[in-house]
């Protein structure tokens, strides 16, 4: 049986290729444009429910942080020594085989699918707030914005990195306009301490774990220039620079944004809200303020749609260069655009959409981030590991970039994600059993998806 270096490397050639034409402009701008959306404005909420006090509140998204900058060292990396397109699952296919290659990409394909159709829904529904006439056609306007972004990527990655790094300098420009606003325009909501202190609804250590999960689903996309390595002009250069500048400006991002509202708030409003940075421009702007932050959040989440189906066309195309998935999905068209795996990736989306999997339920939508925070740690888990595995197996590999602090900074990642992890089984059982349950169902999947692809 041939190892996983071996495989990877006699792996068929596509037909057609990806264009080598990207640069730190576009990492910064999928990076960015990937993580900051609708979470940083109504996640707040949930995690002051769960650490009602200011030092706590503020230092989960600092602990955010630290995790998503402690993997980036391991992560570019692997992204430089390996500069494959196709994100964390060429890492885990390339180290440690075909199996956990196919449980972290199809978990990463579905739930990137996923979450860009649920992007799209909630612009819909934002819409149809804004413009009344347009209200009642939240699936319809959901699907056609979904197929507007695959339309305009199918011209090429051209028009895909134009379109990234146009949306994501908006949202980055009006959630600096926010900020500014808060602090400009806003009454300071401090008052004291006892009036900011809240009864904690569950134990200390139980209600900072299931803030830390609100808080990585937040931040995840960090990793977004990864899934472009091969196309990426300078990979040894542009990966680490565009994974350390993204994750810095999204932590910068982060903290301004709490700190604005606890500027405007005090940490008892902010608890709870669905949508906190809402109560916020309340304040701020008065009967404007709800206008304000919807148009807002749809700007926000433009550049997250778009990242989202070339992230997952690039994880379903990896796949199936490797033959782990049908080889349709490996055909590249002359802008550099794998259109089969784009294909598969808007109908998945669309299956979401037309399928009504985003009932309005605020439990719904913790038990979604629960679930997806379970295997984005676990996906993180696997590339930590496999940068161990690859140091041991070939330490001659050319490695352009290699992980400052290593074995330290990889260790602390992964030790931190597997004590994330045993956390969160223990203090929210239901959910990380249902992330257990998809992980074990995830094999006769692999069996069946090499089967089909085998019969291509």
């Amino acid at each position: 049986m041939p190892s996983a270096a071996e495989a990877t490397s006699s792996t068929p050639t596509s037909r057609g290729r990806l264009l080598r034409i990207l640069g730190v402009g576009f990492g910064l701008a999928v990076i960015i444009g990937n993580t900051i959306g609708a979470g940083i404005l109504r996640t707040p909420g949930e995690v002051a429910s769960h650490l009602a006090i200011v030092w706590m509140f503020i230092g989960v998204w600092i602990v955010g942080g630290l995790y998503a900058l402690l993997g980036a060292f391991s992560i570019a990396e692997l992204g430089t020594m390996i500069p494959r397109s196709g994100g964390q699952y060429v890492f885990a296919h390339y180290a440690l085989g075909d199996y956990a290659g196919f449980v972290v990409g199809w978990s990463d394909w579905v739930s990137t699918c996923g979450t860009g159709a649920a992007i799209s829904v909630v612009i819909a529904e934002y819409l149809g707030v804004l413009f009344p006439a347009l209200a009642g056609k939240t699936v319809l306007i959901a699907f056609l914005i979904v197929m507007t972004f695959a339309v305009m990527q199918w011209r090429g990655i051209r028009w895909g990195s134009a379109v990234q790094n146009i949306t994501s300098l908006v949202k980055a420009l009006a959630f600096v306009a926010l900020i500014i606003a808060c602090f400009a325009l806003g009454p300071t909501g401090q008052t004291t301490p006892a009036a900011e202190a809240v009864p904690l609804a569950e134990p200390l250590f139980i209600g900072f774990v299931l803030a830390l999960q609100a808080v990585i689903y937040t931040y995840d996309g960090w990793t977004g220039v990864i899934y472009f390595s091969e196309e990426v002009r300078s990979p040894a250069r542009d990966i680490p620079r565009s994974m350390f500048g993204g994750v810095l400006a999204i932590i910068a991002i982060y903290l301004l944004v709490n700190v604005a509202l606890l500027y405007v708030l005090p940490v008892s409003q902010i608890a709870g809200a669905d949508l906190a940075m809402g109560a916020a421009a309340q304040v701020i702007f008065g009967q404007h303020g709800d206008t304000i932050i919807r148009s807002l959040t749809i700007i926000s989440m433009l550049s997250a749609i778009n990242a989202c189906q070339l992230m997952a066309s690039r994880v379903l195309f990896a796949m199936s260069r490797d033959g782990l998935v049908t080889s349709r999905a490996v055909k590249v068209n002359e802008g550099g655009t794998p259109t089969g795996a784009l294909i598969a990736s808007t109908a998945i989306a669309a299956l979401f959409i037309f399928g009504g999997s985003f009932e309005k339920s605020h439990k719904i939508f913790e038990s979604i981030i629960a679930v997806l925070a379970f295997f984005f740690v676990v996906n993180y888990s696997v590339s930590f590991f496999s940068l161990f595995v690859l140091r041991r197996r070939e330490p001659e590999h050319a490695r352009p970039y290699r992980a400052w602090g290593y074995p330290w900074t990889t260790g602390l990642s992964l030790l931190g994600s597997i004590a994330f992890l045993g956390g969160a089984v223990a203090s929210d059982t239901r959910n990380s059993i249902n992330a257990l349950i998809l992980l074990a169902a995830s094999y006769p999947a692999f069996r069946a998806s090499r089967w089909l692809a085998n019969r291509n």
